[in-house]
């Protein structure tokens, strides 16, 4: 009969328990987090915008408005003023508590996991939600995944801190933060997962240690979250339901490359003035505290300056706080848009973001790269739809297609992005070209990234610098480094300890085998233990190498590999291991030497790198 103490022994309780409450917890405060910095962003602008502007920005069907705001006296100038005072409070907040919360927090989070043990200051999160909230609630150019994605890090690194975790653990929890705190804001808990799994490497790796983690922190929070939502919208995806695209033909994949080589083209731009604009805010003569204020005034001043231009048309000020209004726009009606205000849009809001985010205003680039993606995709899908109506009927769908492919390329996260884009939109039915523009995207983008703290691969990260030295050394065997061909001097058992001084004399060999009159090894001795009797030369003729020996041998055979012989030279603290033959011990075949040992890995490593600068 199977007990209960079997059936908790088989599924390793003590281990996926501990887990399952460690995630869980997380998951709870993250998905608290995200409604707190929901709630506090509806009332920010409801206190700052709505008040002295005028102006209420739109959002996405799926969203829900704390307030609701009629007959409003909009006064465009007032959102520079609004933006600025907002970027003001965000940079006192910020620089006065915790500098590590400028930008947009998530490259924060991934640096912490690769080079901090996974530490973060546990005002982190308090901070990052206050200067996160004012800044988009001002209006300011941000997205709501970096803070919520710093927020939910900390938690997980302050819970881990404070049940003395190991450093590895308090990395999964951080991580698991991360997509909880992702999962639930975009209710996309799927997406969540994967992408605390894949937003800390550049390449093409995954952190397979989180995944479950972050799965279970992933769908608490979600779970939290959507409970403080109407029940109307509860279960609506972010964009709405109705966005049922679908592609018309296998050859529907030529256009939607073209799309792939648009969006990573606009990736690449948005990169490069991204960070060009970060440069030029660092090198500025002014206080720390004030360039946010600076940025998010300029950013106002582009948005308002645009806004009159055209003709006053409200769907420009996309361009400022989330946008995510006129995305749902140009993903449902992309005609009534049309390409040339498309495009402003997201050539505008490249500008934007970057003067908010770029001058240490709090926000994530998540967001605006939705808006970007999918305003971008749309005036694509409608160009292609001009050229080829049968085989384009849905521009649309080139927008949803666009929003991955873009976020794809520039942050280096095809999987997360392809499932949080279909999460969002509510369906899987452009799956297909999904992933051809968003791997596409992520081919092409290889050079760029948008978060600069990603690491290629588990293999350079110093989170796993250990583990990958004993993986590195498992793929060598001693047989691949020890030299059979090297001259080794051995002693007989019956030598004379006399002659042996002459011997050590006569050789720089350190570590002596002793054979007996077969030649089979029955010991070793070093020099060292020699010198223990050199001073007695009474017992010189009396004793012999049997003496002298250790009998216990520890050695290796050639098919061993070097991890195992890494851990027999650190056990007895030598430089120099046996090399016997596997089917008889006593054979000796040679010498491994600890210096071997360490250049095999040297080169290895060497040749890793030189394989990825190729790549």
């Amino acid at each position: 009969m199977i007990t209960l103490n079997a059936i908790l022994k088989a599924l390793d309780w003590k281990s996926s328990g501990k887990w399952i409450v460690l995630s869980t917890l997380v998951g709870i405060i993250s998905g608290i987090g995200a409604i707190v910095f929901q709630l506090l962003g509806h009332l920010i602008v409801h206190a700052t915008l709505v008040q002295f502007a005028g102006y209420a920005p739109r959002e996405a069907i799926g969203e829900h408005g704390l307030f609701e705001h009629h007959d409003l006296q909009f006064v465009p100038w007032m959102i520079a003023v609004v933006m600025a005072i907002g970027g003001l409070a965000s940079g006192f907040l910020v620089y006065t508590f915790a500098p590590e919360a400028e930008g947009h927090g998530t490259d924060a989070a991934i640096d912490a996991y690769h080079n901090k043990r996974g530490v973060i200051r546990s005002r982190i999160p308090i901070v990052k939600t206050f200067a996160s909230a004012i800044t988009l609630g001002t209006g300011g150019s941000g997205g709501r995944e970096g803070p919520i994605a710093q927020i939910g890090a900390g938690f997980g690194s302050y819970l881990a801190t404070a049940l003395k975790l190991p450093a590895r653990d308090r990395r999964i929890l951080l991580a698991a933060g991360m997509g909880a705190g992702v999962g639930a804001i975009f209710r996309a808990p799927l997406a969540g997962a994967l992408f605390a799994a894949e937003i800390l490497y550049s390449d093409s790796d995954l952190e397979a240690d989180v995944i479950i983690p972050a799965a279970t922190s992933s769908i608490i929070g979600y779970t939290v979250y959507t409970l403080s939502l109407p029940e109307s919208i509860r279960y609506m995806p972010l964009f709405g339901p109705n966005l049922n695209y679908v592609t018309a033909s296998p050859l529907e994949l030529f256009p939607y490359a073209a799309l792939a080589l648009v969006v990573s083209l606009v990736a690449v731009i948005y990169i490069k003035v991204f960070y060009g604009l970060h440069d030029v805010f660092a090198r500025l003569p002014i206080p720390r505290v004030t360039r946010p204020a600076l940025g998010a005034a300029l950013a106002g001043i582009a948005g308002v300056a645009l806004y009159r231009a055209l003709g006053n048309d409200l769907r420009i000020l996309a361009v400022l706080s989330t946008g995510y209004g006129t995305l749902q726009d140009a993903l449902t009606s992309a005609t009534d848009i049309g390409i040339p205000l498309l495009l402003t849009i997201a050539f505008v809001k490249i500008l934007t973001t970057s003067l908010t985010i770029s001058s240490g205003g709090s926000g994530g680039v998540f967001g605006p790269s939705m808006v970007i993606g999918g305003c971008v995709g749309s005036a694509v899908g409608l160009l292609m739809h001009g050229i080829w109506p049968e085989l384009v009927p849905n521009p649309e769908a080139f927008g949803i297609v666009g929003m991955a492919g873009f976020f794809a390329g520039s942050a280096h996260a095809p999987f997360s992005t392809i499932i949080m884009v279909s999460e969002m939109t509510g369906g899987y039915e452009l799956l297909l070209p999904t992933m051809w523009v968003s791997t596409l995207c992520f081919i092409i983008c290889r050079r760029w990234r948008l978060y600069r703290k990603q690491v290629p691969s588990r293999l350079e990260s110093p989170a796993h610098r250990g583990d990958f030295m004993i993986d590195v050394l498992e793929g060598i065997r001693v047989d691949d480094v020890f030299d059979r061909d090297r001259k080794i001097t051995s002693v007989h058992e019956s030598m004379a300890l006399e002659d042996i001084v002459h011997v050590l004399a006569e050789t720089q060999q350190h570590y002596f085998p002793v054979v007996d009159t077969e030649q089979r090894m029955v010991g070793i001795f070093s020099s060292d233990d020699v010198r223990a009797y050199l001073y007695d030369e009474t017992i010189w003729q009396l004793a012999v190498a049997r003496d002298v020996m250790n009998s216990n041998v520890v050695s290796v055979t050639p098919e061993d590999d070097l991890n195992t012989a890494m851990r027999c030279f650190t056990a007895i603290a030598i430089d120099e291991l046996p090399v016997v033959d596997s089917s008889d011990r006593h054979k000796l075949l040679g010498t491994l030497r600890h210096k071997e040992t360490i250049a095999a890995y040297n080169r290895r490593m060497m040749e890793f790198k030189v394989a990825s600068e190729e790549d």
